[in-house]
């Protein structure tokens, strides 16, 4: 049999010091089971409450800004409904003043009057006007071509005839301004 050493000696006295710590970990190994377990269970837990706490605001902020929404642009189809009125009322002004003399003049006063009190309630709803004029570039996000011309003395896509005026609600379009343009080709 071979001398056993100092070395061998101290490694002897590690393995036994191990061994009995892997004995204590063994005794110890269910409660600190149990404790990890409730560790990852309150880890879960806290996880889902904070998503449900997010949640929770992010609906509040939906509501809150379809609430908006809905306070800014509910009446959209109100107005819809009412821009056929002022392209009426503008038609009868347009008509009297083409008429002249043959047409009364408190008549042509009551409906100017109308038609400006009609713009003031627009005014008044966040609804304006898009009011383009013979000249201008044709802009597709608020006119709608509704023919195209070659017309001497203008370019391709220039405004050359105005049909019926557009309007916005807020920054909404509600109708185009419905326009004729040119299709004169660039030389």
């Amino acid at each position: 049999m071979a001398e056993r050493t100092e070395d061998d000696t101290f490694l002897d006295d590690v393995d036994q010091a191990e061994a009995e710590a892997m004995a204590h970990d063994q005794e110890i190994d269910p409660v600190e089971a149990e404790l990890d377990a409730l560790r990852a269970e309150r880890d879960e837990l806290k996880d889902r409450m904070l998503r449900a706490l997010a949640d929770a605001e992010n609906a509040r902020k939906r509501a809150d800004k379809d609430r908006r929404e809905a306070q800014a642009y509910g009446g959209s189809r109100l107005a819809r409904d009412l821009l056929p009125v002022y392209d009426n009322l503008q038609r009868a002004l347009n008509a009297a003043r083409d008429e002249g003399d043959k047409v009364s003049t408190a008549l042509v006063e009551g409906v100017e009057l109308t038609l400006r009190e009609l713009l003031n309630v627009f005014d008044k709803h966040g609804v304006t006007r898009i009011a383009p004029e013979v000249g201008e570039r044709f802009d597709p996000q608020l006119h709608e071509a509704m023919f195209e011309a070659p017309v001497p003395g203008t370019r391709a896509g220039d405004i050359i005839q105005v049909s019926a005026e557009g309007f916005l609600l807020y920054d909404r379009l509600l109708r185009p301004a419905q326009v004729g343009v040119s299709s004169t080709p660039g030389k």
